[in-house]
């Protein structure tokens, strides 16, 4: 079967070392949309080549910057055809404003798993520590799986955050390129869902559609640059749920409202009548 539950469920993952510079965070920054605004000394502390400031949501792709292959949803326990998983949601937790540059190693472990009935839902946690044996970021990415569901499993939680009852203080269109996934796709994740017609069509799909995480990556950057003036280094965390997709070349409507420490985020497609791409969408902030 694809899911053992009793083998997958608390499993540990193989550990990963990994580095980085400040060009790879140049990349991870021009392929959420860095750099539109070329002459703003503000975006450009984003692309500086030898310290950029580093949005908190490079940390999901520092560990895969060096692959060339697809992801293998193969862990122990777990054997699932890629096409049929999409990314469910993503939070990261930052210790410290992450470095330019540094090396880090990466363990985690199968925290959760779920049974929705035709389909599953895989959570899996990690801790990121610096060569200097302190944590530099936690995070928790969770994993849907069509039609692997059935294996006997607790259902599990289905709470959804509510938006404020109010207008949003901010309300942000941002712009994607056509090429956004290809260029997205050089941080390492090469899911052909995001660059092959034919496998985008198997998958269910019209057309290849934007990584997640760079939706993630973009929306985060708008309401860091809308709210918080640039400044990554005062974002400790991150979290949102795939609640849709974004083909790239629309445009992401970003809908935020501003509380002590606080953002919540409505993202969502103008060009499809603002379908949702990301719901439950927090940011937290140093004030």
């Amino acid at each position: 079967m694809p899911i053992d539950p009793q083998v997958a469920l608390g499993a540990e993952l193989p550990s990963k070392e990994f580095s980085w510079n400040a060009s790879d965070i140049a990349l991870y920054h021009l392929g959420i949309g860095a750099g539109h605004r070329w002459t703003d000394p503000a975006e450009l502390r984003y692309l500086d080549d030898r310290e950029p400031q580093v949005l908190p949501t490079f940390a999901t792709v520092a560990h895969t910057l060096r692959d060339t292959e697809p992801p293998k949803v193969k862990f122990p326990g777990v054997d699932i055809d890629l096409a049929k998983v999409v990314h469910g949601a993503q939070e990261i937790q930052v210790h410290r404003p992450l470095p330019a540059s540094g090396k880090a190693t990466r363990t985690g472990r199968i925290s959760e798993l779920w049974d929705k009935g035709s389909n599953a839902v895989i959570v899996q946690e990690f801790t990121i520590t610096g060569s200097d044996g302190e944590a530099l970021w936690t995070e928790r990415s969770s994993i849907f799986a069509r039609g692997e569901g059935g294996f006997g499993g607790e259902r599990g939680p289905s709470s959804k955050a509510e938006l404020p009852d109010r207008e949003p203080d901010f309300d942000v269109t941002t712009a994607t390129l056509p090429q956004q996934a290809l260029l997205y796709r050089l941080c390492g994740d090469r899911n052909p869902l995001h660059s092959d017609p034919e496998f985008a069509k198997g998958a269910g799909f019209p057309a290849p559609i934007l990584h997640g995480l760079c939706t993630y990556g973009i929306v985060c950057k708008t309401a860091t640059d809308t709210v918080l003036e640039s400044a990554a280094k005062r974002v400790t965390g991150f979290k949102a749920r795939f609640a849709g997709v974004l083909f790239p070349g629309e445009t992401l409507r970003s809908r935020i409202w501003q509380e002590p420490g606080r953002l919540t985020v409505s993202a969502t497609a103008v060009e499809r009548e603002n379908a949702p791409v990301l719901g439950d969408v927090v940011l937290t902030y140093a004030e």
